[in-house]
């Protein structure tokens, strides 16, 4: 799944527990009638993803869904969802591109004036 939009919100590298788990959260305002602002959260080595993104930009986040059950002490199924983020880049980028109209027209020293050739 994709989701597109502006980054609204960038947190910072939160460290869980002693087992070394990380997370990086990240809030995604959607374009559209109802603008949506979703939050998805980036773990372990792909926290290091966000560092070149900045609030304001638009981007495209490749994401999972992820659903897990927890039984509370009373015996009772308590379920919870979880977006999380496995790639992101930008959607405009301001980086120059290829656009085969600006290129120069081919030489032709057939045209030229002082053209001596016989052919």
């Amino acid at each position: 799944m994709e989701l597109i939009g502006k980054i609204k919100v960038l947190n910072d590298i939160q460290n869980i527990g002693s087992n070394g788990f990380r997370k990086r959260e990240v809030v995604i305002t959607t374009e559209e009638q109802y603008p949506q602002h979703i939050l998805v959260e980036f773990i372990q080595d792909k926290c290091d993803l966000l560092d070149s993104f900045v609030v304001g930009q638009e981007v495209k986040i490749a994401l999972n869904l992820r659903g897990r059950e927890w039984i509370n002490p009373e015996g009772v199924a308590k379920y919870f969802n979880a977006i999380q983020g496995w790639r992101i880049e930008l959607v405009n980028s301001q980086e120059p591109t290829f656009n085969p109209q600006t290129q120069q027209e081919p030489v032709s020293f057939l045209d030229e004036v002082d053209n001596d050739l016989p052919f």
